[in-house]
């Protein structure tokens, strides 16, 4: 797949993804407003869906920069990682994002914004403390990368959309456990709704967290090799994943709706084999160094 088509392929994600958190609200709305017999509750899902949309578009970056203590970075302070920044946008032809810092000691970085123009660049203190400047610079051009590839909008839009269906999920079990609802015993459509609504709302997140999962793990190596280069070092980045990868401990604020931002797992270096694979938010550290150690640029 090329670049361009990457693109292409995320917008199209983006707005499929979108269309289809409508379509399960409203779903949801019009279970709860048939089950408890009130028009009202199926309007609210619309509006509601429609806002959650749109405040995803429009502020799910705030909310991911929040989520992560992010603040943002002063230039007299971190100026060697302004520069790092603005010449490889300068290389990557992309308008210079802003720049956030994490204050956590786990080395991790992430890129999220709604395009180029809105595009922040996040890392973490510890990234800063044991990486040297040429594996800062494999970090920084795989970010940039996302931003190119115009991953962001689709990973952060992820982050509010799936955050919530797995809160509505609960919503609508604890809904059901609690009682509220029709009482006619002969009422068959009634009973087979609420049997169909448990079952989604326990099978919802684990949907969610698939979908997430898929977006996330083969845009990973695109972004390894557009940012190798885009460097020229492949080198840089898998040394970068290797020290990322050894780091044992967590980040401070890692959690599973804004894992499959970061360059790597946030929740510490770990082995997965088999089946455990699949439920991994970036590809093995191990095939990605290998990868990129094969790239000839």
């Amino acid at each position: 797949m090329t670049i361009y088509n990457q693109q292409d392929s995320n917008i199209r994600k983006t707005w499929l993804l979108m269309a289809l958190f409508l379509a399960f609200i409203i779903a949801i709305g019009y279970g709860f407003s048939y089950v408890y017999q009130s028009p009202g509750i199926l309007y609210f899902a619309v509006i509601f869906s429609l806002v959650m949309n749109f405040a995803s578009f429009w502020w799910s970056d705030k909310i991911v920069l929040k989520m992560a203590g992010a603040v943002p970075a002063d230039h007299d302070t971190y100026t060697e990682l302004y520069h790092i920044v603005e010449n490889l946008s300068i290389t990557a032809g992309l308008p210079m994002p802003k720049i956030y810092i994490i204050p956590d000691l786990a080395p991790n970085a992430f890129a999220t914004g709604r395009n180029k123009e809105h595009a922040v660049v996040a890392v973490t203190q510890g990234l800063l403390q044991i990486m040297d400047k040429n594996e800062i610079e494999g970090v920084i051009a795989h970010e940039l990368s996302h931003i190119g590839n115009r991953d962001i909008l689709l990973q952060t839009v992820v982050v509010v959309l799936v955050g919530f269906i797995a809160i509505a999920s609960d919503w609508f079990m604890r809904a059901q456990l609690f009682g509220g609802g029709r009482n006619s015993d002969d009422n068959k459509a009634g009973g087979l709704l609420m049997i169909v609504g448990i079952v989604l709302a326990i099978l919802s997140p684990i949907i969610a967290q698939l979908i997430q999962l898929a977006i996330s793990r083969k845009r990973e190596f695109l972004a390894d090799a557009s940012g190798a280069l885009l460097t020229r070092y492949p080198e840089g980045l898998a040394s970068a994943l290797e020290k990322i990868g050894n780091y044992k401990a967590p980040m401070m604020t890692a959690n599973n709706a804004t894992a499959h931002m970061y360059i790597s797992s946030p929740f510490g270096g770990q082995a997965f084999k088999g089946m455990a694979k699949l439920f991994m938010t970036h590809p093995p550290v191990e095939e990605r160094v290998k990868a990129l150690r094969g790239i000839t640029v």
